[in-house]
């Protein structure tokens, strides 16, 4: 294995990392609006997530980071042709961690319900449009010989990126709805598990779609074991179904876990080697190789981050130790 294939796989853990942490974090707020009937429950459901939603956005700008040092053009033909989306999906994550500090510094309902549906709004976009990034990703977008995206912000809408959208918004969902069944108490705990069942069952249509399309759409199934990890992605979230009906909130929540486990890395896997597609011409693709830093920079990143990612491990396992009770209206601080 050389450095190339390796930070591949650093980036590609990268961003598993944060769809499994911040996905449960993007499911809490867009539910927020519909399972909190009152000041005191929203106040609940936002604590849940209060002490970690920043830790778990790190993961992103690590990720973020690093494709920019290991692999520089890779980083500009996205940020660049990608500008538009990923500029509305700063703004969302903007708005709502503005909403999470500002909401409780007045005591308005009409100040507290706008900032709620803030942190509903830019939860929402967040989940949809980096599902529509990711899979514009794989099908592949308009990149020329220069390594230049040639298509608009209209050309990231098409049908098959959308369903990938609606793809994880409802994993997301799903994932925030188990995670509050596992952190809140009484009444709201089961409140949760009623509407997870209902997002699962929709979750399971979309992402059968979702696989069906990949398979017309992409070259993905090309890649036998990246086609069977989707798959088995999908088996996951049936399973993740069969369990939140048999009241195993807890298994649930590790098996859609999984899912989004083996659907991130599904993606990544049927990317391999490349890291951008041109729809244009297949010799025009960005790889590991054409996309990279040099050796040099490669081997100085790797020594930095094998020095540095265990200890962030380590602290953030800390944190979530910390905050591993259930949340009841005598811990609010939010």
């Amino acid at each position: 294995m050389d450095l190339n294939i390796l930070w591949f796989i650093l980036i590609t853990v990268l961003f598993v990392g944060f769809f499994f942490l911040e996905g449960f974090d993007f499911g809490v707020g867009i539910l927020l609006p519909f399972l909190g009937k009152n000041d005191l429950e929203r106040r609940v459901i936002i604590n849940t997530i209060g002490p970690i939603w920043d830790g778990n956005e790190v993961w992103m700008i690590t990720a973020g980071g690093a494709m920019f040092a290991a692999f520089p053009n890779w980083y500009a033909t996205l940020f660049s042709g990608f500008y538009l989306a990923l500029f509305l999906v700063l703004f969302a994550l903007i708005i709502r961690g503005v909403a999470f500090e500002f909401r409780s510094s007045d005591s308005s309902p009409r100040w507290r319900a706008t900032w709620d549906w803030m942190i509903f709004t830019g939860s929402f976009l967040s989940a949809l449009l980096w599902g529509v990034a990711m899979t514009n990703i794989v099908k592949g977008v308009p990149i020329d010989a220069h390594m230049q995206y040639v298509g608009t912000f209209f050309t990231l809408l098409n049908p098959y990126a959308i369903v990938g959208g609606l793809t994880t918004l409802l994993v997301f969902m799903l994932h925030g709805a188990l995670y509050l069944n596992l952190k809140t108490t009484g009444e709201m705990a089961e409140r949760a598990s009623k509407i997870a069942k209902k997002i699962a069952l929709v979750g399971i249509l979309v992402v059968l779609l979702f696989a069906g399309l990949t398979y017309f759409q992409t070259d993905l199934f090309a890649n036998l074991g990246a086609g069977i990890t989707l798959l088995a992605a999908g088996v996951a979230l049936v399973l993740t179904n069969v369990l939140i009906r048999s009241h195993k909130g807890g298994w649930a929540f590790v098996s859609n876990s999984v899912t989004i486990l083996l659907f991130t890395g599904a993606l990544f896997w049927g990317l391999f080697p490349r890291v951008m597609i041109s729809s244009l011409n297949p010799e025009w693709s960005l790889t590991i190789y054409n996309a990279s830093s040099s050796p040099y920079t490669l081997k100085i990143m790797t020594i930095i981050a094998l020095t540095m990612v265990p200890i962030i491990l380590l602290y953030q396992g800390w944190t979530y130790w910390v905050f591993r009770k259930r949340v009841t209206e005598r811990d609010l601080r939010y």
